[in-house]
């Protein structure tokens, strides 16, 4: 019998602390599934690699719900929505900021709140009405979505280093090198040269700014003249084509009244052409008895020569 009674003894003690174990694990447990949350949608306009449901949701560090679905907006699949479940007495607020933080070194992601004042309103919501909050892309996810980018551009960069040094450029660069240091040798042989033609072209800039300075001058004066005497110019050939113009006007005028009279007019200077020739004939002749009269006076009046004296 009392192989019997310690086997019962043993056994009883054994359902009480089992007993006592669970009912220690559900009342650890019990604050947490009891517990009160408040519902909200996170939007993400980039990739979301490493979250996943059951990850955490952390508001400055502290473990304050998790993540609870993962889905494809149905609008735009490029975006990605997140349900989570925050515990009620920690209030988001409007300027409230989330994002991603990594959680570890395996790429396990966690959302993450931070910021947020008291004049702020509280966000309100429910699992079946959720307020939508935007995330903000953190310095890590764009490192991770530009990385593929990043590699592309790595590739096509040796592609082309290895293309631009093939051998072909190799050795056409060498050339290059080659025709460089014999030019450069050529240039330290006529170094003297190069220096008197620098100098050269040194002294036809300082004229040229000279000749510049002088045209700027000139351009100067004649703007003042044009300003100042150029206009008293201009008014007095305004004036004097005025003049002319009037002049013309009035002999036009006097020509076109007189017509009759300049017609009779040029009619009698055609009358008076064989006079003037006539005259014109005996001045002539007139000249030259005159010259004769001078050159043999008594030869000319008495109509004979000179006698001339002969010589003893």
């Amino acid at each position: 019998m009392e192989p019997k009674a310690h086997h019962l003894v043993i056994g009883l003690f054994t359902l009480v602390t089992v007993a006592a174990a669970l009912g220690f694990a559900l009342w650890l447990g019990k604050p947490a599934n009891d517990h009160d949350w408040a519902w909200y949608e996170i939007g993400f306009d980039h990739a979301v690699s490493g979250l996943s449901q059951g990850n955490p949701v952390q508001y400055s560090g502290v473990e304050v719900g998790n993540v609870v679905e993962l889905y494809l907006d149905p609008e735009d699949p490029s975006h990605v929505r997140a349900l989570i479940r925050v515990y009620d007495n920690v209030k988001i607020r409007e300027n409230t900021r989330v994002g991603l933080v990594l959680a570890n070194i395996t790429g396990s992601m966690n959302v993450r709140f931070e910021g947020g004042t008291l004049d702020s309103p509280v966000l309100e919501g429910s699992r079946e009405d959720p307020p939508l909050i935007m995330a903000e892309p953190s310095v890590f996810t764009s490192i991770l979505d530009n990385g593929e980018a990043l590699m592309s551009k790595a590739d096509r960069l040796l592609t082309n280093a290895n293309a631009l040094f093939s051998e072909q450029n190799s050795e056409n660069l060498t050339v290059i090198l080659e025709n460089t240091r014999v030019a450069s040798d050529a240039l330290m042989d006529h170094r003297g040269e190069v220096e008197a033609l620098l100098t050269r072209m040194h002294e036809a800039s300082v004229r040229a700014a000279q000749a510049a300075a002088r045209v700027n001058s000139f351009a100067d004066n004649a703007d003042r003249f044009l300003q100042n005497e150029g206009r008293e110019t201009f008014v007095a050939l305004n004036t004097a084509i005025a003049s002319i113009q009037a002049t013309a006007t009035r002999i036009e005028m006097l020509t076109a009244n007189n017509e009759g009279a300049l017609n009779e007019g040029l009619q009698g200077l055609g009358e008076l052409s064989p006079a003037l020739r006539e005259l014109r004939s005996t001045l002539r002749n007139l000249n030259h008895f005159t010259r004769r009269l001078e050159d043999n006076p008594s030869g000319t009046l008495w109509g004979r020569e000179t006698i001339q004296e002969a010589p003893q």
